[in-house]
């Protein structure tokens, strides 16, 4: 696998004519939340009563919380990286920052969107200030150790079918992914024009959750794109394929970590 230093990898991305960037697990923060007591609680909490959907916005509420800039930090690099180049981002994470960072698809969804909890295609609504103050409400309770016995809702109901709304993102029971499908087109119309283009694929922080998202189709791409280098940048799975291997590099550190010292 080959070994570039972070001067090197920078001229690389320099002269690179197109950016494709996978954002993974790591930046949801969850990395240095497991280490909070009250952010264990509070998650298993969530689980046990039926309110995954609410995990995004539970990651978020906990960063906040916790006071660790590091995560604001790394997205804030990451734009500034990302700024005048031709890219596209691919985010498994599903914070919402991921969203500021230049064009981006989240096909995991996120906490500013809501959809029917049924499913109906036709409900994608923005959440409201009242939603957000509802939920900060709610997670102050679940941070301070206490589930509230009325649980929780958001407001509105469904104009289709009056059912109540969940927060629009893969832990929906009947996830609606109408949320970023046209997004996703977009994305693949773009992928199709980086063939025989310089690109420069960076992953960062992209574990084993969901492969067929990021990991196994970047792959594809950097093995296909004669002139595509990967950089793959996580704690443990940095490791790229022996076809790749003369194709891009595999660096061992946490993801959020590496971007601030560049």
């Amino acid at each position: 696998m080959g070994k570039m230093k972070n001067d090197e990898i920078l001229e690389t991305f320099a002269q690179s004519d197109m950016v494709l960037v996978g954002l993974g697990e790591d930046f949801d923060g969850t990395g240095f939340l497991r280490r909070e007591e009250m952010y264990r609680f509070g998650g298993e909490k969530l689980k046990e009563n039926g309110f995954h959907w609410l995990i995004p916005a539970w990651n978020e509420f906990c960063v906040k919380k916790t006071g660790n800039a590091a995560l604001d930090a790394g997205f804030e690099k990451l734009a500034g990286i990302l700024g005048g180049k031709n890219h596209f981002v691919v985010s498994v994470s599903m914070h919402s920052r991921a969203g500021s960072v230049g064009r981006v698809v989240m096909p995991c969804g996120s906490s500013q969107m809501k959809q029917c909890v049924e499913g109906c295609e036709g409900t994608l609504l923005a959440v409201t200030e009242q939603d957000k103050d509802r939920m900060n409400r709610f997670f102050e309770e679940l941070y301070a150790g206490r589930f509230p016995e009325e649980g929780f809702s958001l407001s509105e109901t469904c104009p289709e079918c009056s059912a109540g709304l969940v927060l629009n993102n893969v832990y929906a029971e009947n996830y609606n992914e109408a949320g970023y499908l046209e997004q996703w087109r977009l994305y693949t119309k773009w992928l199709q024009g980086t063939l025989n283009h310089k690109l420069f694929v960076l992953e960062l922080g992209v574990g084993m959750r969901f492969p067929s998202v990021i990991r196994w189709p970047f792959e594809k791409v950097a093995f296909f794109n004669q002139k595509a280098y990967l950089c793959r940048v996580h704690e443990k799975l940095y490791q790229l394929t022996k076809e790749l291997a003369e194709k891009g590099c595999g660096i061992s550190k946490n993801a959020i970590d590496w971007l601030g010292e560049l």
